[in-house]
């Protein structure tokens, strides 16, 4: 399940995508946690997170951010860059973590993880 891990090449099963949606959005959780902090300390980003609720247009953007990055890695390492349905999957992650919820990006992430070279 969590063999090779940070390996954005291999093609994964069903269960080695699962462990690879699980490793990348813990680390998600302390990237967004951490550049959160300080992006607001640094006064990079304006604002004071007063409450739970307040972070929450930012860690978007965070994990939007992510999912790009994570996406384009994984199309890069398998080669699929040039296969366009590869490419629409990858951009509906996007999406959809923007709009709707990061984690339901992270799933569409994982599941280009299965796809063949």
């Amino acid at each position: 399940m969590f063999n090779h891990i940070t390996n954005l090449a291999h093609t994964r099963s069903i269960t080695g995508a699962l462990g690879f949606f699980l490793f990348h959005t813990v680390l998600l959780v302390g990237l967004s946690t951490f550049l959160g902090h300080y992006l607001i300390t640094l006064g990079v980003v304006d604002g004071v997170i007063t409450g739970f609720f307040d972070g929450g247009s930012l860690n978007t953007l965070i994990g939007t951010g992510w999912v790009l990055i994570l996406s384009s890695m994984v199309l890069s390492g398998k080669k699929l860059t040039n296969d366009l349905m590869s490419v629409i999957i990858a951009l509906v992650g996007i999406y959809l973590a923007y709009t709707v919820n990061v984690m339901l990006g992270m799933v569409v992430v994982g599941y280009l993880t299965t796809l063949g070279k």
